[in-house]
């Protein structure tokens, strides 16, 4: 058999012992009904009289705001405004008597002075006959949530503030590379026309100062491209043209340009294990960028007569390439301040070192942005291994 009707207003199974009818059932209701809103904890839930004066107040409420009943019941809940709202509260219900009901969210004071964030619904309450008497009013703290936003706000702030920095510093970087280049390449070929003899037969004494005049303009070249290489890594701004890229091939083609540098030195070159099996999934000039970098690095840093392995393998999924050399070493507790940007570990007032202490940072930037590695293991005295790791096909 179906249960009968409820009455507006009345909960089923309400009825007090001894009465017959929905009637007698509706104390119970409203003492239910008083009991469901004192007791809820997380909100605020209160009635105002038409004037705006606290006519009531929940457990709720006292928790949020900090107002004990006996505190509160009687002030103006423009007490909850901060000073520059006072002009909001009469607002608030007019617009619930115009369309009968405000919605706001927005900072309200606690007793101790605190401030939250509130979602605040007031509604107007009215007889059946339409006459006005009272609002009630709904208020939740989202002081976390909105704490929330405000913090990914200031993190896009600040990302599209990082990320404008890099534009310009890149820019700046870009044109003032070209405004460089310019006239080092005049100075450079200019020494080049001087050295073949198109002003005559040069001295020994003239031939050497034009190749130091050459050298200079190389290294400032040098460094001019390392800065406008890493400020576009830095900024993101470095395209990869990732393909199957066999390893053997890489270290053929390095291999003219290191023959003469270590050749100059006197420095023997050996090469171990490179088979033609060894393909990296990556982009091959970033590839020979790195073994370049890497190759350069350990004959400036290995004394005449030393010695430079290249030696390839596998680990795991991935294809390395190791450049060990019987170098000056780096202590152990300095290794990866060597891949840190305009870091020389070797320079010092009297050292002939030159570079700018960018290309280990490049080339383990290049690495890891082609899903590889760089690392390196070294002992000062017992030279130093570097180890490029790559995705194999």
């Amino acid at each position: 058999m179906s249960d009968p009707p409820r009455a507006p207003g009345v909960l089923a199974g309400s009825f007090e012992a001894g009465t017959d009818g929905p009637a007698a059932a509706v104390p119970v209701a409203l003492d239910l009904y008083r009991l469901l809103v004192e007791s809820v904890r997380d909100y605020a839930i209160f009635h105002l009289d038409p004037e705006g004066y606290v006519a009531s107040w929940n457990i709720g409420a006292e928790r949020i705001k900090g107002y004990r009943a006996d505190e509160i019941i009687g002030k103006h809940f423009s007490t909850f405004y901060p000073e520059g709202d006072k002009d909001k509260p009469p607002l608030e219900l007019k617009g619930a008597i115009e369309t009968g009901r405000y919605e706001d969210e927005g900072w309200r004071v606690r007793k101790d002075g605190s401030r939250f964030w509130a979602s605040v619904v007031i509604t107007a309450l009215r007889e059946p006959n339409g006459t006005l008497v009272g609002f009630a009013k709904v208020t939740r703290d989202l002081t976390e949530r909105r704490m929330g936003e405000l913090r990914a706000i200031e993190d896009t702030k600040r990302v599209a503030a990082i990320e404008a920095a890099n534009r310009t510093r890149l820019e700046f970087v870009s044109a003032l590379s070209h405004e460089l280049r310019t006239p080092l390449n005049a100075i450079g070929g200019y020494a080049d026309l001087l050295l073949i003899g198109v002003r005559g037969t040069l001295t020994d004494q003239q031939r050497e100062d034009l190749e130091r005049i050459r050298r200079s303009q190389q290294h400032l070249l040098l460094i001019i491209n390392d800065l406008l290489n890493y400020s576009r890594i830095d900024a993101g701004r470095i395209h990869y043209d990732v393909a199957p890229v066999p390893i053997l091939e890489v270290v053929d083609n390095v291999g003219p340009i290191i023959d003469v540098m270590a050749v100059n030195k006197q420095i023997t070159l050996e090469r171990d294990g490179c088979s033609p099996d060894l393909v990296a999934n990556a982009d091959r000039t970033k590839v020979e960028q790195i073994l370049l970098n890497l190759l350069s690095n350990s004959i400036k840093f290995t004394p005449s007569e030393g010695r430079i392995r290249i030696f390839c393998g596998r680990l795991g999924n991935q294809v390395s390439v190791s450049i060990e050399d019987t170098g000056i070493g780096i202590p152990s507790e300095r290794l990866e301040q060597v891949f840190e940007p305009f870091v020389q570990l070797g320079r010092s007032l009297t050292s002939a070192q030159e570079g700018t202490g960018l290309g280990l940072a490049i080339s383990r930037e290049l690495a890891r942005a082609m899903g590889g590695d760089l690392t390196a293991v070294s002992e000062p005295g017992a030279g130093s291994t570097f180890t490029v790791t790559l995705p194999s096909v």
